[in-house]
C-alpha cells in the first residue's frame, strides 16, 4: 500500500495529472487534500468537509486550464478559497472563517486568543481578515468575495479596527 509520503511530489504529478492519467490524478489529489482542507477549515468552519470536496472537485475539473505549473499552489489556494466561500454561503455559515491556522505560532494560547477574538466579529469582517491572512490581496479578495475594491478596503479596515479593539482587553 502506498502512503502520502511515498507519492511524488504535485508538482511531478502535475503533467501526467494534466494528459489524463487517472493514477497521476488520484495521487496529486491525494497529496493536495490536506492543504486544501486546512484552507477550507479555516474559511467555513463546521463545512470544512464539504468545502474540501467541492474543492478538490474543481481542482479536477479545472487542471486542464493551468498552464503554469509552478503556479500551481496558488492556482489551487485561490480555487480553494473560492470554493470554501460559495460552500460557506451555501449553507449559511454564520461562523465562517472563525479560525486562522497558523503554522509559526510561538505561544499555543495566542491562537485560542486570536480564534476568540475573531469569534466576536462580524462574518464580513472574520472574512477579509482570514483571505489576507492567505496572502490574497485586496483586488483578489474582492474577486473571491464578489464585492466592489472599495468595500473590501473599507471593510478589511474596519476589521482590523474591530480586531484591534477587541485583542486589548484581552492582551491586558
Amino acid at each position: 500500500m502506498t502512503t502520502v509520503s511515498e507519492l511524488p511530489s504535485p508538482l511531478t504529478l502535475l503533467p501526467p495529472a494534466q494528459a489524463g492519467d487517472e493514477h497521476a490524478m488520484n495521487h496529486l489529489l491525494t497529496a493536495i487534500t490536506p492543504y486544501v482542507a486546512r484552507i477550507c477549515r479555516s474559511i467555513t468552519h463546521d463545512d470544512g468537509a464539504d468545502a474540501t470536496q467541492e474543492a478538490l472537485l474543481a481542482v479536477y475539473r479545472g487542471l486542464g486550464s493551468l498552464r503554469e505549473p509552478a503556479a500551481f499552489y496558488g492556482w489551487v489556494r485561490s480555487v480553494t478559497v473560492r470554493e470554501a466561500i460559495r460552500t460557506a454561503r451555501r449553507y449559511g455559515a454564520e461562523s465562517c472563517c472563525s479560525e486562522v491556522d497558523s503554522r509559526e505560532e510561538t505561544n499555543p494560547l495566542d491562537a485560542v486568543h486570536i480564534s476568540d477574538v475573531l469569534e466576536r466579529l462580524s462574518q464580513a469582517h472574520r472574512q477579509v481578515l482570514t483571505l489576507r491572512a492567505y496572502g490574497l490581496s485586496e483586488e483578489e479578495m474582492a474577486e473571491v468575495l464578489a464585492l466592489p475594491l472599495g468595500t473590501v478596503r473599507s471593510r478589511l479596515f474596519r476589521a482590523r479596527r474591530r480586531f484591534q479593539e477587541a485583542w486589548q482587553p484581552s492582551a491586558a
